[in-house]
């Protein structure tokens, strides 16, 4: 609802405005029906605009014609009422609306427009498909949900604006069309007209920008950045999204992660009225991973991972005495309070859950309310191995251990997952529960065997630990980051780090990473240039506003907080985007296409 009352010439009030200070005044409102209803000659019509809805009276006796007129609308009619705002009848008020206690009694009706029967109820909040929504999506936006969720963006958008900008911060916008990096996902290309066969690339990040705007001495940089990844998709990504971009000169990692606690712990006190306890807790990846399975864990639940594999170093159980034989051999296990009630299908189910995430099987074992240990594997423990681990777990009779045998990483991650489905399947998240909580401590470099090299677990421009700058070549795999993660509930939603200033060290990470001098140079020349004109320590941080103002909502998808986004095929319902295009733009452009695009259902 508007601050301040802006009369126009049409209107006087938005239709979420009124309430018994108005009593007896002569207002004009503008909007949409949203229902109607006839109640023994008088016709009461709710009229809907962005800030709520009033209640409209149409008396035949103040006029046949305009009770007349009101007959014939319909839902979704566009129109202009004057009338005399009058008190609600006892038994008639409706405290849950701004409006409740008033209606408009109508003297003058103007029908600004008519429309055809929508595809489906704008009044109600019941299932539509998505398709069906992002396809009108300009009915979709007029539900009170998507109101709420768009007027909900705004605030937090209004709020971190405004939080920056009082810490000196400047908002500097960078280019959209820039050039392909070759870290990370995959660009978006836009041929040049005017360098053929060129091409720019649309910003994943402004990252190298901000970097540069640090080295010209602009100290406080901030700005919402629209970023383009051209990557598979999921319900927590778009191929383009908005993310807070800051970096600061002069800074610590504890600079950052101080000034971006106060900022979110803002956003929720203001926006949410609950209260953040700060400063947030502190995870190094290694205990994320061991303990969570996961470097975004979600602390809203137990349920942590437990390393036994010392209670199997003698065992004849073929899987674990091979998993234990290999230098990264790993065994885990959760206890599931009250899992003993699992049925054999459960059990099944959650062993081929597993298997999606590289493990090759489940083990389990449940102490029974008879107090009876039960498992496939029984023959192969020990009644020694039983207890230690009842003891070391704290396992209860009614309670069932689940295990995983692998490689460190595998067993982490299909574990890791495997928590968050007991979650869901158990029911041990709690609606309105937000848990925030930095990962940090992560390694610099990751080995990726696709590629055959080490590669960048960030990105190439983070700093190293500096107790660790002499492990870049000696022992890669070693160094850790100066990077921080933000995560709330199990997802990400931001990540930043302290970035390399000097030109010799960048040059270094260059190399371990398989970048050559030369290529280096031709795709990073300008930042190694930059590097060497007196560049401060500086350091940033991007949050992703798409995924927290969703997990703020807890919405299903970041779709439902954009206006127009994408299907999960990267596609536009609305617009039928992307498509062809003529072949004399494309031969403009000195392009030819040798795959001729293929129209499907919804769509491209």
């Amino acid at each position: 609802m508007p601050k301040e009352n802006f009369e126009t010439q049409m209107r006087t009030h938005h239709c979420g405005e009124l309430t018994k200070d108005n009593l007896n005044q002569e207002v004009s409102l503008c909007g949409w029906v949203d229902t109607r209803r006839d109640h023994g000659g008088l016709i009461f019509i709710d009229l809907r605009d962005r800030c709520g809805v009033t209640q409209l009276i149409f008396n035949p006796e103040t006029s046949k014609e305009i009770h007349s007129q009101a007959e014939k609308l319909r839902t979704e009619y566009v129109i202009q009422v004057k009338g005399q705002v009058v008190s609600r009848p006892e038994g008639t008020i409706n405290l849950k609306l701004t409006t409740g206690e008033i209606d408009v009694e109508v003297s003058e009706l103007n029908l600004l427009n008519e429309s055809e029967v929508p595809p489906f109820e704008i009044s109600e909040d019941g299932y539509i498909s998505d398709d069906v929504r992002l396809k009108y999506r300009y009915l979709d936006l007029r539900r009170k949900t998507m109101v709420k969720n768009l007027g909900f963006r705004y605030k937090a958008s209004k709020f971190i604006r405004d939080y920056l900008d009082n810490l000196g911060f400047l908002e500097v916008e960078t280019p959209y069309l820039t050039r392909s990096t070759p870290e990370g996902a995959r660009d978006y290309l836009v041929p040049s007209r005017l360098q053929e066969g060129e091409f720019y690339a649309l910003p994943q990040s402004p990252q190298l920008f901000k970097q540069m705007l640090m080295v010209s001495g602009v100290d406080r940089y901030f700005q919402l950045a629209r970023c383009f990844r051209d990557e598979d998709l999921r319900a927590d990504r778009q191929p383009e999204h908005t993310q807070v971009d800051i970096e600061m000169s002069f800074v610590e990692e504890s600079d950052i992660t101080d000034m971006i606690e106060k900022m979110i712990s803002g956003i929720f006190e203001q926006l949410l009225n609950k209260k953040i306890e700060l400063p947030l807790r502190q995870i190094p990846y290694d205990e994320a991973m061991n303990c969570f399975g996961s470097d975004k864990p979600d602390l809203r639940f137990e349920l942590q991972l437990n390393d036994v594999g010392s209670f199997y170093k003698d065992t004849e159980f073929k899987v674990f005495k091979d998993v234990l034989g290999q230098d990264d051999g790993c065994i885990k296990a959760i206890v599931v309070p009250g899992g003993a009630s699992f049925s054999r299908k459960d059990f099944d189910d959650m062993t081929n859950f597993v298997k999606d995430f590289g493990a090759k099987g489940l083990v389990w074992i449940k102490h029974s309310e008879e107090g009876v240990w039960e498992s496939p594997i029984l023959k192969f423990i020990g009644e020694d191995s039983l207890n230690q681990i009842k003891q070391k777990l704290s396992i209860s009779v009614g309670d069932a251990v689940l295990m995983v045998a692998s490689d460190w990483y595998t067993t982490c991650v299909s574990l890791g997952a495997l928590r968050g489905y007991l979650a869901n399947k158990l029911k041990l998240i709690q609606e309105g529960d937000y848990k925030l909580a930095w990962v940090v401590d992560f390694p610099l470099f990751d080995y990726s065997e696709e590629e055959k090299r080490y590669v960048a677990l960030h990105h190439p421009f983070t700093a190293p630990k500096d107790e660790d700058i002499e492990k870049l070549e000696s022992a890669p795999l070693e160094a850790r980051a100066k990077a921080y993660d933000l995560v709330l509930n199990g997802t990400e939603i931001g990540g930043g780090s302290i970035r390399i200033h000097d030109s010799k060290v960048q040059s270094t990470v260059f190399n371990s990473l398989g970048i050559e001098k030369q290529e280096a140079q031709e795709k990073f020349g300008f930042l190694l240039d930059a590097l060497k004109f007196g560049a401060p320590p500086h350091g940033g941080i991007a949050l992703g506003l798409d995924r927290l103002v969703a997990q703020l909502l807890g919405t299903e998808s970041i779709r439902d907080v954009i206006a127009f986004p994408k299907t999960q095929k990267g596609t536009c319902l609305l617009t039928d985007a992307p498509s062809e295009v003529a072949q004399k733009q494309l031969k403009e452009l000195h392009l030819k296409t040798e795959v001729k695009p293929v129209k499907s259902e919804g769509g491209k």
